[in-house]
């Protein structure tokens, strides 16, 4: 599992452009002109539609730095696991079968692994992808609808995939804008000489991006949830500018980015569970795609790796569900919907009624309480207590099927940086979103206590941390934040095994990512992030982070 077998990203470069031949911009043995360009791609729009198709197909698409047949290799969901495994929130037992095993016990810092390999490759791909398009298409004004489109997607596809990469390579935006962050790639560098930029102008160039996009995607209609559009291009903004601490525009950004969307209700997340894979789900704004004819009964997907429910996977085969940290969990309220997203200390849960699991080797079907105790052999363990029963699959409980739908953006997470973006200027106002979202849709018992502004950021933390658990979202917070990972509190059980129990300081450098090997050895220009050193168990036991003491 920790191959050391990486390619260099510049390689990417050569197949993607490649793309970009089906657009002639040569004739008669020499370059057309700027006009002349234009002309031919307004004229043939379609012929960089492959381009763009490549782009999104990315996100699915295993990076084949180590061959086949790898289980963790399967696009963004895994690396949003990855990332949110690097958190105090999530958790499983030690196992040989864990592919996301150096996540947890933070030796993915080393440049020489798959995981950060793929961690860091995937986005650079989207970037390279996007490029293809961008540099098919002139700046300016242009006539046609359809390529100023593909256009503002591309846009929006480089500043997400930057964006995705910016929080894990330096510290918190304010504070360390001068600091080295990554590499900006265009497609006009030299990718042997190319040094990381600061920190400021990585989200400069993010910025640029996306103002170009909200403008080209006016008024673009999509043909389904898994193209980015101009809400989409707004929520991406408002993730910059929270990262940013542009708090008005970060809560003017979020709105937009809302129009139309509203979050799950009460009743459909006690109705609902468990879920979180249709893109039609009235909430979710982007969406990876991913249905049956694609995913089939692959190990190498989410549900596979995520979810608590397949018959061929291995999570569930394995024994290795992934968890919610009970100091976490026991922090929940009990009147919170939410709480039944995972078992209880009793390995119970509300969700798990009305549900059955058919064993097709005896014939046994267990129901509702008996699923998490069933044990099928080569199918399924027993499950743990706090196991996650949030991700379902397409086909349902105990389906070979491991397809199913990954939430790119929903219209929770808009809400949650409005609230705390508002609370910045007016911490009455803040509150008042957060109490009125989780009131109404989650816990009518709610009340926020919070009775300043640090209090509230923390409270904001919290309801993001189970609202978003398992989407990605963990490890991005904890470095704007500037907060420490706390998977231990003295006093306090926790469900982390032993060798995983450990807290890293908000300012060690453990936490920032390494570039890979093959990345350092081909852009001499690179300086790599250094200090820290891997924990042990037992490391940062007194540290606290404002939610879980």
């Amino acid at each position: 599992m920790k191959t050391k077998n990486i390619i260099t990203l510049g390689a990417c470069a050569t197949f993607l452009f490649s793309a970009c031949q089906d657009l002639d911009v040569h004739y008669m043995g020499g370059s057309v002109d700027e006009e002349q360009m234009t002309e031919a791609v307004e004229a043939i729009p379609t012929r960089i539609n492959s381009s763009v198709s490549g782009m999104y197909a990315i996100l699915n698409t295993p990076n084949g730095y180590f061959g086949s047949g790898r289980a963790d290799d399967f696009g963004y969901p895994a690396v949003s696991l990855g990332q949110d495994m690097n958190s105090g929130d999530m958790v499983n037992i030690v196992s040989g079968y864990d592919w996301f095993s150096v996540a947890l016990e933070y030796s993915d810092r080393n440049p020489q692994y798959a995981n950060p390999t793929m961690r860091l490759g995937l986005f650079y791909k989207v970037i390279y992808a996007a490029n293809d398009v961008l540099l098919s298409i002139p700046e300016g004004e242009l006539s046609s609808d359809e390529l100023k489109a593909k256009r503002g997607q591309a846009r929006a596809m480089r500043a997400w995939a930057n964006l995705s990469l910016a929080p894990y390579f330096q510290f918190k935006y304010v504070g360390h804008e001068d600091e080295p962050c990554i590499p900006i790639v265009t497609g006009v560098e030299d990718a042997r000489n190319n040094p990381r930029a600061s920190v400021k102008e990585v989200y400069d160039h993010i910025m640029n991006d996306l103002d170009g996009a909200i403008e080209d995607l006016d008024g673009f209609k999509r043909d389904n949830k898994g193209i980015i559009d101009q809400n989409v291009a707004y929520g991406l903004r408002a993730r910059a500018n929270l990262y940013m601490e542009n708090w008005d525009d970060a809560a003017s950004d979020a709105k937009n980015a809302m129009n139309g969307y509203e979050p799950y209700s009460m009743s459909e997340i006690k109705a609902g569970t468990p879920g979180f894979y249709d893109a039609t789900d009235h909430n979710w704004m982007w969406a990876l795609l991913l249905p049956q004819e694609m995913i089939g009964s692959a190990l190498a997907s989410w549900p596979s790796q995520l979810g608590s429910f397949s018959g061929n996977a291995y999570v569930p085969y394995a024994g290795i569900y992934r968890s919610i940290n009970k100091i976490l969990y026991d922090k929940i309220s009990a009147t919170d919907v939410r709480k039944g997203w995972w078992l209880d200390a009793d390995k119970t849960s509300p969700y798990l009624e009305g549900l059955t699991w058919l064993d097709d080797q005896t014939g046994k079907v267990y129901s509702g309480q008996e699923i998490p105790g069933a044990s099928i052999p080569a199918v399924k363990e027993p499950m743990d207590a706090y196991a996650n029963v949030k991700f379902g699959q397409r086909d349902g409980v105990g389906s070979p099927y491991n397809d199913g739908d990954w939430c790119m953006m929903r219209a929770e997470e808009m809400i949650f940086i409005q609230a705390e973006a508002t609370a910045h200027s007016n911490l009455a106002s803040g509150k008042k979103i957060l109490e009125d979202f989780v009131k109404a849709n989650r816990d009518a018992s709610y009340s926020c206590t919070a009775a300043d502004l640090n209090s509230f950021i923390d409270a904001v933390w919290f309801q993001r941390r189970i609202e978003l658990w398992g989407e990605g979202f963990a490890m991005a917070d904890v470095m704007r934040l500037g907060k420490p990972v706390v998977r231990v509190v003295k006093g306090k059980e926790t469900n982390y095994p032993e060798d995983y129990q450990f807290n890293i300081a908000a300012n060690d450098g453990w936490l920032l990512l390494r570039f890979v090997q093959r990345e350092t050895s081909n852009n001499a220009a690179i300086v790599n992030n250094e200090g820290g050193e891997q924990p042990v168990s037992g490391d940062g036991a007194a540290l606290t982070d404002g939610v879980t003491d």
